[in-house]
């Protein structure tokens, strides 16, 4: 009986403070958790670039628009005016 006693408590030790034990369980949890947080942001991001790459091969519009908005491109015709502000309005 002092056998099974003492080897209930051994096993009672392993589970609760080996570093295989139970918090090790919840360390692993806890990063799994982490893991899918990351991973829904991730799917969320790739959904938006997926929706960004079709508008951009089916619509002319979304194409000139980032032309214009990231390289600076105008059409032939138009006339680009670059404002810059003077120190006195910007210190306002």
């Amino acid at each position: 009986m002092i056998v099974l006693a003492i080897f209930l408590v051994l096993l009672q030790y392993r589970l609760w403070f080996s570093h295989d034990g139970l918090p090790s369980l919840l360390r692993l949890h806890h990063q799994v958790e982490k893991q899918r947080l990351d991973n829904d942001k991730l799917a969320e991001r790739n959904q938006v670039l997926t929706a960004e790459v079709q508008d951009l091969k089916s619509g002319l519009d979304a194409l000139e628009e980032r032309a214009r908005s990231e390289l600076g491109m105008i059409r032939r015709g138009e006339t680009f005016f670059h404002v810059i502000e003077s120190d006195a309005q910007q210190d306002e």
